[in-house]
Order: structure tokens, then C-alpha cells, then sequence
């Protein structure tokens, strides 16, 4: 009699999934400078004074726009940081962060 040696190989397989993307939003207000904005959006954001001063005005004629779209962890984070910046120079800014739909 002979032995047979039995091999097995295993699988797993992990499904990895992007991470959900959210929308960060500036909301208008009377009270938040123009320069408060541009300065966030420079320095949290890390847009040029250009783009700034475009979503800027876009922000001021529409009453609000995204600023970013980034994985909801960054999106929340970037909120906080920005709203404790306005809070700390007494704006009123509300940030929004909502699913990007697209």
C-alpha cells in the first residue's frame, strides 16, 4: 500500500472599496470676512490665491459651494479645523459635509 499526500491551497480573497467621498461646503454669512475665507481655503486647503478668491466669490454670489470633495475622515477634519480657526477669530462660518452624489 502507498500513501498519497493531499495538498489543499487556500483563497482569500479581500474586496477593497474606495472610500466614500464627501462634500465640504462654505455657507455664507455677513459677518465672516472675504480674507478669513481666502486665507482657509490658502492654508487648509491648499489652494492657490486665484482658485481661493474664485470659490470665494463663488461662495459670496451663491450663498455657499463646495470647496472639496475628500474621504469623510479628511472632509470632517478639514471642517472642524476651519470651523475652530473662524470660532477662534469670533466668525460665524458654518462648514457643511454632505455625500458626494456624483
Amino acid at each position: 500500500m502507498t500513501q498519497t499526500d493531499v495538498s489543499t491551497t487556500e483563497r482569500t480573497s479581500v474586496a477593497t472599496k474606495e472610500p466614500s467621498m464627501f462634500r465640504v461646503i462654505y455657507i455664507n454669512d455677513s459677518v465672516t470676512t472675504v480674507d478669513f475665507v481666502l486665507d482657509s481655503l490658502v492654508t487648509f486647503f491648499n489652494y492657490s490665491s486665484e482658485t481661493a478668491e474664485k470659490i470665494t466669490l463663488d461662495i459670496h454670489e451663491q450663498g455657499s459651494a463646495i470647496v472639496a470633495v475628500l474621504p469623510h475622515e479628511l472632509a470632517e477634519q478639514k471642517g472642524v479645523e476651519v470651523t475652530l480657526a473662524a470660532r477662534r477669530q469670533q466668525y460665524p462660518l458654518q462648514i457643511r459635509i454632505e455625500p458626494d452624489e456624483s
